[in-house]
């Protein structure tokens, strides 16, 4: 029971510890624990893990963003159901969904910064820490924003689609305190790349998804 209790104690103090230190500057604390600093941090992966569930945790029971989304969608007069309720759920578990999306994230980092020396696992590493700096962001500053105005289902959408202007700014910050050496320019232009990349992957997917859905559809 101690021995339990004190493991326990333990791990809130590691994930304490791993949250102050990506709050104070991410991609250093992503370097460090790629170069084998790993002892007092967190698991990147679970960490993202906790983090996108605290974050549709909050989304759901407090800021009751699935909601909230759906009376925007039908006040924009959107006539299909399914459709309203696809946008709802995209909206509602953003966390979730770029949790899943990590590995699409890393392909798009690896790529971009292919001649700069990190294989693929390491570059799942970096953008789990930077999904995690992302989910503090939003749920720190962005989420008490959006409680504010849930009320107002105009105001509550568009800023959740601002807090996405967050992210190139997010990826600049993270990139050039990773690779410290590179210049800035360099670094954004990296970054450009990638979120070029990230749409079409994503395109790709939206594809894909609406031919399966269209072929179910046809069977039925």
């Amino acid at each position: 029971m101690c021995a339990s209790q004190s493991q326990s104690q333990e791990s809130n103090k590691v994930f304490l510890y791993s949250v102050k230190n990506i709050l104070k500057n991410p991609g250093k604390t992503a370097k460090d624990y790629i170069d084998g600093n790993r002892v007092s941090h967190y698991k990147p992966i679970l960490l993202v893990f906790v983090l996108s569930g605290l974050s549709a945790f909050l989304s759901y029971k407090v800021l009751n963003l699935n909601e909230v989304m759906s009376t925007y969608f039908s006040q924009q007069n959107i006539n299909s159901n399914s459709m309203g309720d696809v946008n709802s759920f995209l909206s509602s578990y953003n966390s979730v969904i770029m949790l899943l999306l990590i590995p699409l994230f890393a392909l798009t980092t690896k790529i971009a910064f292919r001649k700069w020396g990190n294989n693929y696992y390491e570059h799942v590493v970096m953008n789990a820490y930077v999904l995690s700096f992302y989910t503090l962001i939003s749920i720190i500053l962005v989420f008490p924003i959006m409680f504010i105005f849930r009320h107002s289902p105009n105001t509550f959408f568009n800023i959740t689609q601002l807090s996405l202007l967050l992210v190139p700014a997010i990826l600049i910050w993270f990139f050039k305190e990773f690779y410290k050496d590179k210049p800035l320019k360099s670094i954004i232009l990296k970054v450009l790349g990638v979120l070029g990349l990230t749409v079409l992957g994503l395109l790709f997917v939206i594809i894909l998804v609406s031919i399966i859905s269209f072929g179910l559809t046809i069977l039925k």
